[in-house]
């Protein structure tokens, strides 16, 4: 599976973004995608994931009620609303592919990453 993010660019503090992460391959509807970010000078850490169906969403307590993961298996597509941003989210988002939901950095697949950047 190889995985293309794409959306990041820069924007205000409050305002929002949508990120959506392309896959190749005609398997993708059997994994579990997550996003992650990396801030400059910090770990990469969990930002969400969904199930294979959809059917299940975990959210780190950072993003809980601002961000919405969802997926398109018709479009082989995952996407990460992003509202109400903070400049503590800017970061770059990563999408991961793998069989089973993780909320760590141990996902098979990766993409290459896009840069968000929230100003205040």
């Amino acid at each position: 599976v190889q995985l293309q993010e794409s959306g990041g660019g820069l924007v205000q503090a409050g305002g929002s973004l949508r990120l959506s992460c392309a896959a190749s391959g005609r398997t993708f509807s059997t994994y579990a995608l997550g996003w992650f970010r990396q801030a400059p000078g910090k770990e990469r850490e969990f930002v969400a994931a969904i199930s294979w169906s959809g059917g299940s969403t975990y959210y780190a307590d950072s993003v809980k009620g601002r961000f919405t993961i969802s997926r398109d298996n018709a479009k082989n597509t995952v996407y990460l609303q992003m509202n109400s941003l903070k400049p503590e989210d800017t970061a770059v988002y990563y999408c991961a592919a793998d069989y089973t939901v993780s909320f760590h950095s141990d996902y098979y697949y990766w993409g290459q990453g896009t840069l968000v950047t929230v100003s205040s």
